[in-house]
Formats: structure tokens, sequence, C-alpha cells
């Protein structure tokens, strides 16, 4: 089981930063050509960016409970006892990447009241970006090259 959830956590992962890099792009290419924000190509780039984010957190949680180097390894190590790559895995990745996804939520939730398509595209560019810096800076870059 670990094996699978594992694999689908990895794969999972490049459709994400895909699809968050998409958006962002997409988000600050409309913003500097003052375009408008379209149901067709803005909103659904942005929604599936979303989906797929929430749905990498819930595989990456499950995952860090079935994992030996997620909770298992604080409860065998301690805090303390970690060396910095599993420190990396069971601490810093996940709570870095659930601010990250909080990020880019509050930035679904924004836009969505906005009106203008300047501002959803500022919106979106901002929040968005935030969250994907902050996924690039906790990738455990090691294990996946």
């Amino acid at each position: 089981m670990y094996e699978i959830i594992y694999t689908l956590h990895s794969y999972l992962a490049y459709a994400v930063l895909l699809i968050l890099i998409l958006a962002v792009v997409s988000a600050i290419s409309g913003l500097i050509a003052k375009k408008d924000f379209t149901l067709e190509k803005d909103f659904r780039i942005s929604l599936f960016a979303l989906i797929l984010s929430h749905i990498q957190l819930l595989v990456g949680v499950v995952l860090y409970f079935v994992s030996p180097k997620g909770f298992s390894a604080i409860q065998e190590y301690g805090m303390g006892g970690m060396t910095s790559a599993l420190r990396l895995l069971a601490v810093e990745h996940p709570f870095i990447n659930i601010i990250a996804l909080v990020f880019i939520t509050i930035g679904w939730s924004k836009h969505k009241k906005l009106m203008e398509a300047n501002r959803k595209f500022k919106t979106i560019a901002i929040f968005y970006g935030i969250g994907l810096v902050l996924i690039l800076s906790r990738l455990p870059w090691g294990q996946w090259f």
C-alpha cells in the first residue's frame, strides 16, 4: 500500500507543479496584456490547479501516516534525533505545503469576489505564486532525480 500511495504522490506532484506554473503564468500574462478573465480558460486553469493541489494534499496526508519517513519517523527518532533529510520529509515538507495550499485557497476565494479582470489576475498571480514558491522550496529534490 505504501508503494502505491508513494508512487501516486510522486507522479501527481509533476501534474500539480505543471498546472500551478500554468495558472501563475496565465495570470501574469493576462495581467500584463490586460485581457478579460474568461471562464473557458482562466477560471478553469485556476480551478483545476486548486483541485489538483488539494487532491495532492489528501494523498500526501495518507502517505504521511503510512510512510516510515513521516509520522513514524517522528515517533521513532523524536524531533531532535532526525537527520536533515528525514526532517525535511517528516516535518518541513508537509508543514510548508499545507501553508502553500492555504495561500492557493485564499487566492481562489478572493478572486471569486472580485469583478474586474485585472484584479482577478493579480490575486491569482500573487497567491498562487506564493503557494508555488513555497511548494518548490520544500520539495525533496534529491529523491526526485
